[in-house]
């Protein structure tokens, strides 16, 4: 996963606490020191700007000798009364570790052990509190790995308590419960740089304990030159002779509780976790918008959700995020400078969800919720509203899809219309779908185009012949028109297929650059090495910067079969690209004669997965392509021109801005006394709740796996493989959507 993490994103480049009513500490956190006054200070801060503020930080001084050191422990000690300083002799760390515990508060329940150089992310000690709070039965928490500073890596791995006895994946700092640390009798040894940590995890093996692994990046591990793993390796032979004693200890192996996971059955929904001591924080008198979204990838609606988060007024706004469905989410880092996210999918158990939001909602003071095409957002939204009447609902739906639950998102927003005070849409063609077909009310469905942002997506400033040189286009005479989309049955990439194809037939001066991934991208590259094509069709994969294509490129084409309104369409104009786009979803909205050509879709949706297409469709788009490419030049001054007069990103968070201010002032009274009459049917809507997730539990065991296969490498047996066999080709093909991920699947699982 290195490939998308920023290592410079570091926790605790500056302190930003928030104010809470003081409680007694469930969690001790306590930090060795010796003579490391270089990183301290920056630790200190990653722990101080927790979300979860019920903690105890013990600093532990191991003899330190450094006046400096000492010094700077001074004033650390005087920033919070949440921080004491105890000093001691010179011992390591195992045994600077268990003289912390030993000084730890009687009423805490929890230890929690970091490094006095390495870093925690700020929901850290919340998701750890929460997900042993809600696993009883397990002994540690822990999280994913980044190790950073002289050597970087992201640090992954599925836990195996066999695995465990030979090789230490598991790093160094978790929280752990009093009892089991102390059962164990804590780390117990008085060498020093002796793999103490492996030792201790082999210890709570022996005894049967066994982790929850959580699955996102919480922990940073500060890897130096001389640094405690270095010095280890040089003590080799006394840490294997400890580690090898532990193991002979080890009589049968243990699972870990491990996300994400799919084993929800009919598990009654919790309400209220009555062991969870909420924090209690000063309402900051802004509008504290819950925002739910699926995940946290590189997608149209994806970049929406993040491009408002970052536009939306951090003075008037304060935002937190959940997500809910799993998924290697990229784009994390980029929300989390603007948000507070939570991942559920990664520490908690399905049946403790629902929770956790009414906590959040407690906590952070919320005053209005937001979704955007999160399945689970809207199934939790009637409850939600009869807890909570007074706190407005919207939502924002980038499209409706025939060829999904008969409307897709727009369905949703239509069933639970009796909650959600305003719908927002991207287009109008979907606008007039909600209103007429769905019924919603006129005044409560409003169109707020996305937009683009237009200032990145600037031509003037990018070098063309650089960018030719970059792609080794350089002695390109060849019009270049680029295809840039998710390669998949909607943008229907085999009809691109038959249009090069005819227009080879005629020319050869045209090359296709083919940006982007997806399902039926091998097979498009075969069919293309097939047809004789390679010489018009560049295949560049997925490219962050797609500014640069555009800048390189004379067309853009679009021939999805369905479509809200694309965010290339929006990107490629504020390039200066003229685009031609099938007539779906809002596309002629944005693109009219001046600004490209629009091309009638002569295939109806729900015939998604046929890759037959009428051979007059095709002649129309090359019909376009010509007519373009004779008055270009005007063309590609209108582009630019049409973005800035009404299409930026700017416009759109100012009018959803503005919205949401209206919608916190004056909320839709119907809509809170209807939540008022549904408050006395909380235990039924939990109960669909509860059906709902079971319907789902196929497609979210699928994410659960699908994800463990790419990060973990996990490798399922031969029972498992013919269970998912039977599951994909039985349970999910009736679901056009999912035909597409089954065949892909089907595909990796050969593979094994």
């Amino acid at each position: 996963m290195k490939e998308y993490f920023d290592f410079k994103i570091e926790p605790g480049t500056k302190l930003e606490i928030e104010e809470y009513k003081q409680k007694t500490p469930e969690i001790s956190v306590i930090v060795p020191f010796y003579n490391d006054v270089k990183y301290i200070e920056q630790t200190v801060n990653s722990i101080l700007n927790q979300t979860y503020p019920y903690f105890e930080l013990l600093i532990i001084d191991d003899g330190s000798k450094d006046e400096e050191s000492l010094k700077k422990l001074e004033e650390i000690e005087k920033r919070d009364n949440r921080i004491k300083i105890f000093h001691k002799e010179n011992e390591g760390l195992a045994a600077t570790r268990d003289y912390g515990a030993a000084k730890a508060s009687s009423e805490t329940k929890y230890f929690m052990f970091l490094d006095s150089d390495d870093l925690i992310e700020k929901t850290y000690l919340e998701c750890c509190y929460w997900t042993l709070e809600t696993n009883k039965e397990a002994s540690w928490a822990y999280t994913d790995s980044i190790g950073f500073d002289s050597y970087t890596y992201t640090w992954n791995m599925w836990f195996n308590s066999e695995k465990m006895k030979k090789t230490n994946d598991l790093v160094e700092s978790a929280m752990i419960r009093k009892e089991a640390f102390y059962e164990v009798n804590g780390y117990g040894i008085r060498e020093k740089a002796v793999n103490e940590d492996w030792n201790f995890w082999l210890k709570l093996i022996a005894k049967g304990k066994y982790p929850v692994h959580i699955n996102y990046y919480g922990q940073w591990y500060r890897r130096k030159k001389d640094g405690e793993l270095a010095k280890a390796k040089q003590n080799q032979e006394k840490s294997l002779e400890i580690i090898n004693n532990t193991v002979k200890t080890i009589l049968h192996p243990v699972e870990a509780i491990q996300y994400p996971k799919q084993d929800y059955n009919y598990d009654k929904i919790a309400d209220i976790q009555e062991t969870i001591v909420a924090p209690e924080k000063k309402n900051n008198n802004k509008i504290n918008i819950l925002m739910i979204i699926p995940w946290m990838i590189i997608g149209g609606a994806d970049k929406f959700n993040l491009e408002l988060v970052k536009r939306l007024n951090k003075e008037e706004f304060n935002i937190t995020i959940i997500t809910t469905e799993s998924n290697i989410n990229t784009l994390r880092q980029q929300f989390e400078k603007y948000a507070t996210v939570y991942d559920l999918t990664t520490f908690l158990n399905q049946k403790n969800w629902l929770s956790f939001i009414n906590y959040i909602i407690k906590k952070e003071h919320i005053n209005l919720i937001f979704t955007t095409n999160s399945t689970y957002g809207y199934y939790i939204m009637p409850y939600v509203k009869a807890k909570n009447p007074e706190i407005p609902i919207l939502d924002y739906v980038h499209m409706e899809e025939w060829y999904y639950r008969n409307g897709g998102y727009a369905r949703n927003a239509a069933i639970y219309s009796n909650v959600i005070d305003k719908t927002l849409v991207c287009n109008a063609s979907t606008e007039k779908v909600l209103k007429e077909y769905f019924n919603k009310k006129q005044d409560e469905v409003k169109t707020v185009y996305i937009g683009v942002d237009e200032e990145k997506f600037n031509p003037n400033k990018y070098n063309k012949q650089e960018i030719l040189k970059k792609y080794n286009l350089e002695n390109n005479k060849k019009t270049v028109i680029s295809y840039i989309c998710r390669i998949t049955e909607q943008k229907r990439p085999f009809l691109l297929l038959e249009i090069i194809k005819k227009l080879k037939e005629k020319r050869n001066d045209i090359i296709f650059l083919i940006v982007g991934d997806g399902n039926l991208l091998e097979k498009l590259k075969r069919e293309v090495h097939t047809s004789n094509l390679d010489e018009n069709v560049r295949f560049l994969g997925n490219i962050d910067s797609t500014e640069e294509i555009y800048a390189i490129t004379d067309i853009t084409i679009n021939c999805s079969i369905k479509e809200g309104l694309a965010l290339t369409a929006y990107e490629s104009l504020s390039m200066g690209v003229p685009v031609i786009s099938s007539n779906v979803g809002g596309q002629a909205e944005l693109i009219n004669e001046e600004v490209g050509k629009i091309v009638p879709c002569m295939q109806n949706e729900t015939e998604i997965y046929n890759f037959k297409y009428d051979k007059k469709e095709v002649e129309l788009y090359i019909s376009a392509i010509e007519e373009i490419e004779k008055n270009i030049e005007q063309y590609k001054c209108n582009c630019r021109n049409k973005i800035l007069n009404k299409f930026t990103l700017t416009k759109m968070s100012e009018e959803i801005s503005q919205i949401f201010k209206d919608t916190v002032k004056n909320p839709n009274n119907e809509k809170i006394e209807n939540g008022k009459m549904l408050s006395n049917t909380t235990e039924l809507m939990k109960e669909l709740i509860c059906i709902n997730l079971m319907n789902d539990s196929d497609k979210f065991k699928y994410e659960a796996e699908m994800y463990q296969k790419e990060v973990y490498k996990r490798v399922y047996s031969n029972k498992e493989y013919n269970y998912k066999k039977e599951l994909l080709e039985e349970k999910l093909w009736k679901y056009p959507i999912w035909r597409a991920f089954v065949k892909t699947t089907k595909k990796i699982l050969r593979k094994k």
